[in-house]
């Protein structure tokens, strides 16, 4: 949901249409935030946890902090200065994610089917 509504944002003209696009992006996004974190939990050993989630938020943020620094030349010369252009990259990015999760396999899952 979360790749076509950024991706959608390209094509709708109309800003009251837009909101269909923000509910994509929000249901992908709660998905986000919480998803990386159960699979984690579940892959690793319970008395290290804290170190292990550590690490992950470490390669979290990262990504967060290099792209404030790289994101605006990436749009200004890569994009000529067109954000959307970014917006549908994000977008077909997100759908390869979302593909990609589907080989992800989750032990406490296995374990209870």
């Amino acid at each position: 949901a979360g790749g076509v509504g950024l991706i959608s944002i390209f094509f709708i003209h109309d800003p009251n249409l837009l909101l269909l696009s923000m509910v994509g992006v929000g249901i992908a996004w709660a998905s986000i935030l919480a998803m990386p974190y159960a699979i984690l939990a579940g892959a690793i050993p319970i008395h290290k946890m804290g170190i292990y989630m550590g690490v992950f938020n470490f390669f979290i943020t990262l990504p967060q902090i290099v792209n404030g620094v790289i994101g605006g030349p990436i749009v200004k010369y890569v994009y000529g200065s067109q954000a959307i252009y970014s917006l549908v990259m994000a977008g077909v990015f997100l759908l390869i994610a979302a593909f990609c999760v589907r080989f992800v396999e989750d032990k406490d899952d296995t374990a209870i089917a």
